[in-house]
């Protein structure tokens, strides 16, 4: 896809205000489309939009195809007949970092009462567009679904620890809780019914507000994940389903010991065997959902690092080769040869992968505050810089640019000063500013740094186990100010171009 010149924010709908503990997909976000179309920028940039597991962290997920259901809108439920105003009347939990805890345990609660409302009262319109959906989305729904109430049914454990005939997928075993656990199996249908009828709506209003969607793919998914208990012949998993070899990176300057993320690798010779096809529906659920996609750890797609199961650390892992090429080619069978893909080509990379990504036409991310090293041959310096990447700030895995800047010792501060050509004195605007002014077609910026956030707004801190992913702005942060500097930087760059994303 050729992104033409063009600018936009990096906010996950969790960091979004709301009474209901975390963001949704209701008025604030609406009201944070308008605010992206006042502003003149052209793309809002999110997360993974999966149910989160463990740590809350959107890059865990229980499902690579399924929404997360605290995303939910409660408002939009009223409005739809499935719940009543007074079953979110008085209900207002304070503004500020997000209470995943509360959220949780609020809307499983109504989300259980909408949906039996919706079985005994809602119209045969509304029952059929159920049905369909059920239909449209059974390669992946039905398995999903399943396993949800399965693991309420043993009490949240992980899938290895289910009896065997269920873990195993056995078909008595499927055929048993199935039958009994019908109710359950289908209210998890019924919430990614209205997940995925609340974003279709708001990102068709996105669209008609030349606001397009980048969404965001987990090269990997999580172990305890519909994904790896119904499919455990796509990974490296022995007969008890226990990975063999798990997922991350080697040492390197941050960590002696490297990242042992612990994800299950991937079988690609099978996957191969049958031309991918659960990478294709997985690429083309999530592009019926955004409208581009930043593609995570982009290096795993050239070669992994491969870390046996046993293993406490990521020291003694080895790289294994990944036929990217030929993943990327059944691609563009089916997508065309302009790819809606942002390759994260951030950390250890080789000129192989920069080959990789380079032959389909994949831009890349640079990020300024990775920027002012000691050397004018530092790629993400703007004057390095080409237009076929995404220029970014930062991300969610920094510090805010503000915590950033004044995280750096005077050296460094001195360093940054010299190439701006002024005191910045403005930051983190400073760098908004070098990164509207740069070639690099699109640039991004999370929304912390439209707002001048310092370290307190920071949304994750890799390695971090706890504590993460809470960052949302204050109600009435988004005011006509700063839309008219950012709308005044994109227009004076040449980023403030009305898109038509709408049929």
């Amino acid at each position: 896809m050729a992104i033409p010149r063009s600018s936009g924010i990096l906010l996950h709908p969790t960091s979004l205000p709301g009474r209901f503990g975390i963001g949704a997909l209701g008025a604030e976000a609406y009201a944070f489309v308008d605010f992206l179309a006042a502003a003149g920028q052209s793309w809002w940039q999110i997360l993974p939009l999966g149910p989160t597991g463990y740590g809350n962290s959107p890059y865990s997920a229980y499902s690579a195809f399924a929404g997360n259901p605290l995303l939910i809108c409660l408002e939009r439920l009223v409005e739809a007949g499935d719940l009543d105003p007074v079953d979110i009347e008085g209900i207002s939990m304070a503004e500020g970092e997000a209470h995943y805890g509360f959220a949780q345990g609020l809307k499983e609660r109504l989300l259980h009462k909408a949906s039996r409302r919706f079985w005994n009262e809602t119209d045969a319109a509304r029952l059929q567009a159920f049905d369909t959906f059920c239909f449209e989305q059974a390669f992946w729904l039905n398995d999903y679904a399943i396993f949800q109430a399965l693991r309420r049914h043993f009490k949240d454990a992980s899938w290895d620890r289910w009896p065997a005939p269920i873990r195993r997928r056995e078909q008595s075993a499927l055929h048993r809780y199935g039958t009994e656990l019908a109710e359950a199996i289908r209210y998890h249908k019924y919430v990614q019914f209205i997940f995925f009828g609340q974003w279709a709506i708001l990102k068709d209003y996105a669209n008609r507000r030349g606001i397009g969607i980048i969404g965001d793919i987990p090269i990997f998914v999580a172990y305890d994940s519909a994904d790896a208990w119904s499919n455990p012949q796509l990974f490296h998993l022995d007969e008890e389903g226990q990975p063999t070899v798990v997922a991350g990176v080697p040492p390197d300057y941050f960590s002696e010991t490297g990242q042992r993320w612990g994800n299950p690798l991937y079988r690609w010779e099978r996957m191969a065997q049958d031309g991918f096809s659960w990478w294709l529906a997985r690429f083309r659920a999530n592009l019926k959902l955004t409208d581009l996609v930043r593609i995570d750890h982009f290096r795993g797609f050239e070669a992994c690092w491969t870390i046996d199961a046993d293993e406490p650390t990521a020291i003694n892992g080895h790289w294994v080769p990944v036929p990217g090429a030929a993943l990327f080619h059944r691609l563009q069978q089916e997508f065309g040869r302009d790819l809606p893909l942002i390759a994260e080509d951030l950390g250890l990379i080789t000129p192989e992968v920069d080959a990789l990504r380079e032959s389909f036409g994949l831009p890349g991310m640079k990020i300024l505050q990775f920027a002012f090293g000691d050397s004018a041959e530092n790629p993400y310096l703007p004057h390095n810089l080409t237009r076929d990447c995404v220029v970014y700030t930062g991300t969610h895995d920094n510090n805010t640019s503000l915590g950033w800047w004044q995280s750096l010792k005077k050296t460094e501060q001195s360093r940054v000063r010299d190439y701006l050509g002024h005191n910045g004195r403005d930051m983190p605007m400073d760098l908004v500013r070098l990164a509207m002014a740069s070639v690099a077609r699109l640039s991004v910026f999370p929304l912390q740094d439209v707002l001048g956030l310092d370290g307190e707004g920071r949304m994750n801190i890799p390695g971090k186990p706890s504590g993460n992913w809470g960052w949302r702005f204050h109600p009435g942060a988004l005011d006509d100010k700063a839309a008219g500097r950012m709308a005044e930087l994109a227009t004076l760059y040449g980023r403030n171009r009305q898109r038509h994303f709408a049929d």
